[in-house]
């Protein structure tokens, strides 16, 4: 299962599910239905305020949460953390409540729950949730700066993107972590750690990059 399937990574993501051999099914849970699928897909749409409406058809083997908005695409704080730290915990207890062994999770790198950082402290407020829930195998991903196509214009994610690029190849050591990581790379990385056999798997950017590369 998939929520969060036409934003950056989520596009990757559902397209290697696709491919691989060992997904007979691929729910993608949408807000509006695309008919420009593969047959392997099941699409349910879903309205994010009325999480309980689909709350039993969040059952399956593995889920993949690739949400996220940012305070200016949510037009405020208080909607962002209705996104960002509600609608994921309500996911995650509903696929709990279902049996859903596998959770994996997109946050951010940065993540704290004790920051006075807005974003990062929301992130990091639905890390800890997510933590205190029983997954078998819960797989949280802290990504740098994500490298790819949106289909949504971040002008100044863009500009930063440049500037990345540039000093990635500087960041070593312990600045390793925050260079930019390319979309793809992250989804393939969230299919590995989806497959391992650890209860709670905390990866940094620099790991999923290994991760996603290597396998």
């Amino acid at each position: 299962m998939i929520f969060g399937s036409t934003g950056l990574t989520g596009r990757f993501l559902t397209e290697l599910l696709i491919k691989d051999p060992r997904y007979d099914k691929v729910i993608l849970f949408v807000r509006k239905e695309s008919r420009n699928y593969h047959g392997k897909i099941q699409q349910i749409v879903f309205n994010p305020d009325k999480i309980e409406d689909i709350k039993e058809r969040i059952a399956g083997d593995q889920l993949f949460c690739c949400l996220g908005s940012t305070i200016k695409k949510a037009g405020s704080k208080e909607e962002f953390f209705k996104v960002d730290h509600h609608l994921i915990v309500n996911i995650a207890k509903a696929s709990v409540s279902n049996g859903v062994k596998v959770f994996s999770l997109i946050s951010s790198i940065g993540a704290n729950s004790k920051t006075s950082n807005f974003y990062l402290n929301t992130k990091g407020l639905t890390e800890e949730v997510l933590k205190s829930l029983d997954f078998e195998n819960l797989n949280i991903l802290r990504p740098s700066m994500l490298l790819g196509i949106r289909s949504e214009s971040r002008p100044m994610e863009e500009a930063g993107k440049v500037v990345f690029r540039i000093l990635g190849k500087l960041m070593t050591g312990k600045l390793k972590k925050y260079r930019p990581i390319h979309a793809e790379t992250v989804a393939r990385a969230m299919i590995v750690a989806a497959n391992q056999n650890l209860k709670v798997n905390l990866l940094e950017s620099d790991k999923i990059e290994d991760l996603g590369i290597t396998g």
